[in-house]
C-alpha cells in the first residue's frame, strides 16, 4: 500500500506587493518579483495593475502563458490572429503564447482595468506550440461549497471539484471566498510550489498559522514526497487566490516579452520578431 500521509503544509515566506509604477494612467506593483526561477517554478512573474487606456500598446510574447484575472473594471483584448474579446470582473483569461504572437490589452475609454496577470512557464517542449486562449467566465467556474466558504476552481481541482481548464503542466488556480471565523483546507499533492495572494481581509495560513492581510504573497513550504493540505482560517470575511504549480525543473532565459531555455532560443525569438514572423499588427487591424 503506498503511504497516504497527508503533509500540513506551513507558510515558507510572506512579503507584501511591492509598487514599482506610478503614473497618471497606469499603477503597477510586484506580486512575484521576476528573476526567482528556480524558488516560483513554473511561475515566472505576477503583478498587479490599474491601468487606462494608452498604457500598454501592442507587443509580442513566446514560451509563456499570461494569465489574467480580473479584480474590477473591464479589460479589451486582441490580436494579430483576428482574436478578441472583452473580460470583466472576475474573469480569467488563460493565453499561451507559444511560438508567438502579438497582442494587446486596455480598458475602455474613460475607465480603469484593475486586473493581476500572472506568467506561466510552458515547458521546452510546448514552446514553439500553436499559440490558444482559453476565456473562462466567472458564471462558468465550477464552485466547491463548504461551511462558511465558497472555493471557485479556475484551474486544476479542489476537493474533487474539477475545472475544465487545460495545463500544459498542472496548474491550480482558486478562487477563495471564506467567511470569518471558518476554516477551509486545500489538497495538494506532492511536489507542487504554491501561494496564497490576499485580495481582501485577513487570517491565518498553514500549519504554522501565519497572518496574513490585504496584498500580502504568503509561499507556501513544498512537500516533496507526500500529499498534503493548507488550511486558511478567516479572521475577518476574506477574499484570496491560491495558486499551485508542477516545478518544470528546466533552465530559464528570460529577456522582455520572451522566456525560453537557453540565450541563442532568445537571440532568435527577437530576430524572428524583428523579421515580421510574429505577423503584423496593422494587417489584422
Amino acid at each position: 500500500m503506498p503511504d497516504q500521509h497527508i503533509i500540513q503544509r506551513r507558510v515558507k515566506s510572506k512579503w507584501s506587493m511591492t509598487v514599482h509604477k506610478d503614473t497618471l494612467i497606469h499603477k503597477a506593483g510586484l506580486v512575484l518579483p521576476p528573476g526567482n526561477w528556480k524558488d516560483f517554478d513554473p511561475f515566472l512573474v505576477m503583478a498587479e495593475d490599474r491601468m487606462r487606456r494608452g498604457a500598454f500598446d501592442y507587443h509580442p510574447h513566446r514560451g509563456i502563458e499570461t494569465v489574467t484575472y480580473m479584480i474590477d473594471g473591464v479589460l479589451n483584448h486582441s490580436d494579430n490572429r483576428g482574436n478578441q474579446g472583452k473580460l470583466k470582473q472576475g474573469d480569467t483569461q488563460w493565453m499561451s503564447a507559444g511560438s508567438g504572437l502579438l497582442h494587446l490589452e486596455e480598458a475602455p475609454e474613460d475607465d480603469i482595468a484593475h486586473l493581476l496577470q500572472l506568467w506561466v512557464n510552458l515547458p521546452a517542449a510546448n514552446k514553439m506550440d500553436t499559440p490558444r486562449y482559453q476565456d473562462i467566465p466567472y458564471e462558468s467556474l465550477p464552485i466547491r461549497l463548504e461551511d462558511g466558504a465558497e472555493i471557485r476552481v479556475i484551474s486544476g481541482s479542489s476537493g474533487g471539484v474539477r475545472s475544465a481548464t487545460a495545463n500544459y503542466a498542472p496548474v491550480i488556480m482558486l478562487e477563495i471566498l471564506l467567511r470569518k471565523g471558518h476554516t477551509v483546507k486545500q489538497d495538494l499533492r506532492a511536489d507542487l510550489n504554491g501561494f496564497i495572494y490576499v485580495l481582501e481581509g485577513s487570517g491565518v495560513f498553514g500549519s504554522n498559522e501565519m497572518e496574513g492581510r490585504k496584498n500580502d504573497v504568503l509561499w507556501l513550504e513544498p512537500s516533496v514526497d507526500h500529499p498534503s493540505e493548507v488550511a486558511i482560517t478567516a479572521t475577518e470575511p476574506l477574499k484570496l487566490l491560491l495558486f499551485a504549480g508542477e516545478p518544470l525543473r528546466e533552465p530559464v532565459a528570460a529577456r522582455g516579452p520572451f522566456v525560453m531555455n537557453t540565450e541563442a532560443e532568445l537571440d532568435q525569438a527577437f530576430k524572428d520578431f524583428r523579421d515580421g514572423k510574429f505577423g503584423s499588427w496593422k494587417d489584422q487591424h
